[in-house]
């Protein structure tokens, strides 16, 4: 899907790329695809890179656009790996703006829709782009809480559980803590990077913003730092804390087997064919059937003194 914007009070939608306009491209077909290359001349092998989940951050000159490709996050939960991240793809020309992606994504609707970005303008291309990294940043801060929220969920479950699926979870949050890790890592190179290019005057860079954008990618990265740690000693203990609740229910079903054992053993001996003294008695069964009963009771109160219940 291609949608296209210009600056006014705010940014609104048009029909056709204008002159300092936006043109924002989600999930592309092959038609849009082609419309990219042959009406607004962008190469396709750049599109290709783009839409590759796998592609890295990274900025480079080709012909008339200066491409700028980071990784943003997405959140997805119907996916098995609920969060992740996939390129977000900028091509900027002297008076042109486009933005490629394979997934739609939040960072897109908080440049368009959020107050804090109402000021944001096309022609400013260079803050433009720090604008894409701060919301960027943001939203990064945003899902790495939601991963901490459901790895305690988890970790609540996991307390009472001798399963396998909470510790799957918990594997899978672990993979979208390295995901982002690497993402965010990635992004702040780039940063770094398009500090130092010559194709970017120091002079047209809102200072605020670029520290803004500095201050909150270093911030996430910590954080998923400190999260990624924190989960690795999560993993170690909560497999010995499943392999424990395993013995407890084996002690115990082993516990009951012994009590269970002793008048299993009265009425084996008592019901061979062989002459016992009581084969002639009104009163066997209920005798022996007491003995059972209180020989269980022993065993019960024998085992529960040691802590075997």
């Amino acid at each position: 899907m291609i949608s296209f914007w210009k600056q006014e009070v705010g940014l609104k939608q048009t029909q056709r790329l204008e002159r300092d306009g936006w043109a924002n491209v989600v999930q592309p077909t092959r038609t849009e695809i082609e419309q990219l290359v042959h009406q607004y001349k962008v190469p396709e092998y750049v599109i290709n890179d783009i839409l590759d989940p796998d592609e890295r951050a990274r900025t480079e000159i080709e012909g008339r656009w200066m491409v700028v490709i980071i990784r943003i996050p997405i959140y997805r939960p119907d996916n098995s790996v609920q969060f992740f991240t996939v390129p977000f793809g900028l091509l900027i020309s002297l008076h042109t703006i486009i933005s490629i992606c394979a997934e739609p994504n939040e960072i897109v609707n908080d440049i368009l829709f959020s107050h804090r970005t109402r000021n944001i303008r096309l022609d400013d291309k260079v803050n433009f782009v720090l604008q894409i990294f701060l919301s960027s940043a943001n939203y990064y801060l945003k899902y790495l809480k939601e991963v901490n929220r459901l790895t305690n969920e988890i970790e609540s479950e996991l307390e009472k559980s001798t399963r396998n699926s909470e510790l799957h979870r918990l594997l899978e949050m672990e993979k979208c803590l390295v995901f982002f890790i690497t993402s965010l890592k990635s992004n702040e190179l780039l940063l770094n990077k398009l500090q130092r290019s010559k194709l970017v005057n120091s002079q047209e860079i809102n200072e605020d913003l670029l520290d803004d954008v500095t201050v909150e990618y270093k911030q996430a990265i910590e954080i998923a730092k400190v999260y990624s740690d924190i989960q690795n000693g999560r993993m170690d203990t909560f497999a010995s804390v499943i392999s424990n609740n395993l013995n407890m229910v084996m002690r115990r079903l082993t516990t009951i087997t012994i009590i269970l054992m002793v008048p299993t053993l009265v009425a084996s001996i008592f019901g061979m064919n062989v002459p016992n003294g009581m084969e002639d008695s009104p009163w066997a069964f209920s005798v022996l059937a007491l003995v059972m009963v209180l020989l269980s009771v022993i065993g019960y109160l024998l085992m529960r003194n040691r802590k075997m219940f």
